[in-house]
Protein backbone atom coordinates (compact mmCIF):
# COMPACT_ATOMS: atom_id res chain seq x y z
CA UNK A 1 0.00 0.00 0.00
CA UNK A 2 1.33 3.25 -0.97
CA UNK A 3 1.46 6.12 1.78
CA UNK A 4 2.44 8.86 -0.05
CA UNK A 5 -0.08 10.41 -2.15
CA UNK A 6 1.81 13.92 -3.47
CA UNK A 7 4.87 15.76 -2.97
CA UNK A 8 3.80 19.02 -1.07
CA UNK A 9 7.19 20.83 0.24
CA UNK A 10 10.80 21.13 0.85
CA UNK A 11 11.67 22.84 4.07
CA UNK A 12 14.97 25.01 4.76
CA UNK A 13 15.80 27.01 7.67
CA UNK A 14 17.49 29.91 7.24
CA UNK A 15 18.59 33.01 9.76
CA UNK A 16 17.78 35.02 7.79
CA UNK A 17 14.11 34.74 6.45
CA UNK A 18 13.69 38.38 4.29
CA UNK A 19 17.12 37.65 2.29
CA UNK A 20 16.53 33.70 1.61
CA UNK A 21 12.81 34.89 0.62
CA UNK A 22 13.97 37.87 -1.46
CA UNK A 23 16.72 35.60 -2.99
CA UNK A 24 13.93 33.23 -4.21
CA UNK A 25 11.61 35.62 -5.32
CA UNK A 26 14.37 37.42 -7.63
CA UNK A 27 14.78 33.66 -9.23
CA UNK A 28 10.56 33.64 -9.88
CA UNK A 29 9.31 32.18 -6.90
CA UNK A 30 5.64 33.76 -5.28
CA UNK A 31 4.87 34.35 -1.69
CA UNK A 32 2.06 32.16 -1.07
CA UNK A 33 1.85 33.26 2.83
CA UNK A 34 4.13 33.89 5.86
CA UNK A 35 3.40 33.91 9.16
CA UNK A 36 4.40 32.74 12.85
CA UNK A 37 4.15 29.07 14.93
CA UNK A 38 4.72 27.92 18.49
CA UNK A 39 3.14 26.36 21.04
CA UNK A 40 2.18 22.95 21.33
CA UNK A 41 2.26 21.61 17.94
CA UNK A 42 5.75 23.10 16.77
CA UNK A 43 6.86 22.19 19.87
CA UNK A 44 5.71 18.53 19.78
CA UNK A 45 6.67 18.17 16.05
CA UNK A 46 9.41 20.29 16.19
CA UNK A 47 11.21 18.17 20.32
CA UNK A 48 11.90 22.20 20.89
CA UNK A 49 10.54 23.35 23.83
CA UNK A 50 9.55 26.92 23.49
CA UNK A 51 9.57 27.26 20.02
CA UNK A 52 8.67 30.25 17.44
CA UNK A 53 9.20 29.76 14.26
CA UNK A 54 8.51 32.35 11.37
CA UNK A 55 7.61 30.96 7.93
CA UNK A 56 7.53 32.09 4.25
CA UNK A 57 5.95 29.39 2.36
CA UNK A 58 7.03 30.15 -2.07
CA UNK A 59 5.60 28.44 -4.80
CA UNK A 60 6.47 28.24 -8.65
CA UNK A 61 5.02 29.92 -10.88
CA UNK A 62 2.89 26.68 -12.13
CA UNK A 63 1.25 26.28 -8.56
CA UNK A 64 3.66 23.28 -8.14
CA UNK A 65 5.21 21.71 -5.09
CA UNK A 66 6.46 24.57 -2.47
CA UNK A 67 9.09 25.69 -0.64
CA UNK A 68 9.07 26.57 2.86
CA UNK A 69 11.53 28.30 4.50
CA UNK A 70 11.71 29.06 8.13
CA UNK A 71 13.64 30.87 10.80
CA UNK A 72 13.21 30.07 14.59
CA UNK A 73 13.10 32.86 17.10
CA UNK A 74 13.21 30.13 19.43
CA UNK A 75 15.38 28.75 20.36
CA UNK A 76 17.95 30.30 18.20
CA UNK A 77 19.20 28.98 14.54
CA UNK A 78 22.16 26.96 14.57
CA UNK A 79 24.73 27.42 12.37
CA UNK A 80 24.96 24.71 9.26
CA UNK A 81 27.57 24.15 7.09
CA UNK A 82 27.89 27.26 4.65
CA UNK A 83 29.90 25.79 2.12
CA UNK A 84 28.73 22.31 1.96
CA UNK A 85 29.56 20.56 -1.18
CA UNK A 86 28.02 17.82 -3.34
CA UNK A 87 29.14 15.07 -1.75
CA UNK A 88 28.43 16.28 2.12
CA UNK A 89 25.48 14.22 3.91
CA UNK A 90 22.09 15.98 4.09
CA UNK A 91 19.93 18.11 1.76
CA UNK A 92 22.31 18.75 -0.63
CA UNK A 93 20.14 21.58 -3.04
CA UNK A 94 16.52 22.36 -4.51
CA UNK A 95 16.39 22.39 -8.12
CA UNK A 96 14.47 24.56 -10.62
CA UNK A 97 13.88 24.17 -14.15
CA UNK A 98 14.39 27.93 -15.83
CA UNK A 99 13.54 28.81 -19.53
CA UNK A 100 16.96 30.80 -20.06
CA UNK A 101 19.95 29.68 -17.53
CA UNK A 102 22.06 32.42 -19.00
CA UNK A 103 19.79 35.22 -17.78
CA UNK A 104 18.75 33.22 -14.07
CA UNK A 105 22.65 33.64 -14.17
CA UNK A 106 23.00 36.75 -14.50
CA UNK A 107 20.04 37.74 -11.89
CA UNK A 108 21.54 35.53 -8.81
CA UNK A 109 24.87 37.18 -9.45
CA UNK A 110 23.26 41.05 -9.81
CA UNK A 111 22.19 39.86 -6.25
CA UNK A 112 25.71 39.52 -4.94
CA UNK A 113 25.58 35.23 -5.56
CA UNK A 114 27.41 32.94 -7.44
CA UNK A 115 28.38 29.31 -8.80
CA UNK A 116 29.18 26.39 -6.94
CA UNK A 117 31.53 25.79 -9.76
CA UNK A 118 30.85 25.94 -13.81
CA UNK A 119 27.99 25.59 -16.18
CA UNK A 120 27.19 21.96 -17.04
CA UNK A 121 25.73 20.13 -20.23
CA UNK A 122 24.21 16.72 -20.78
CA UNK A 123 24.41 15.42 -24.33
CA UNK A 124 22.25 17.95 -26.04
CA UNK A 125 19.61 17.98 -23.67
CA UNK A 126 20.09 19.43 -20.31
CA UNK A 127 22.17 22.89 -19.27
CA UNK A 128 22.64 23.01 -15.65
CA UNK A 129 24.37 24.98 -12.89
CA UNK A 130 24.80 24.82 -8.66
CA UNK A 131 24.63 28.57 -7.38
CA UNK A 132 25.32 29.15 -3.79
CA UNK A 133 22.46 31.08 -2.41
CA UNK A 134 22.16 33.37 0.83
CA UNK A 135 23.56 30.79 3.98
CA UNK A 136 25.15 28.67 1.49
CA UNK A 137 21.69 26.96 0.04
CA UNK A 138 23.30 25.29 -2.71
CA UNK A 139 20.11 25.82 -5.84
CA UNK A 140 20.92 23.59 -8.75
CA UNK A 141 19.18 25.79 -11.83
CA UNK A 142 18.86 23.97 -15.42
CA UNK A 143 16.95 24.51 -18.48
CA UNK A 144 16.12 22.02 -20.92
CA UNK A 145 17.45 22.28 -24.65
CA UNK A 146 15.51 22.33 -27.64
Amino acid sequence: MAHIQRFDHIGITVADLDAAVAFFVGLGLEVEGTGSVEGEFVETVCGLPDARCDIAMLRPPDGGSRLELSSFVTPGNLPGSPTAMANEVGLRNVSFEVGDLDAALAAVEAAGYGLVAGVGQYENSVRMAYVRGPEGIVVSLFEHLG
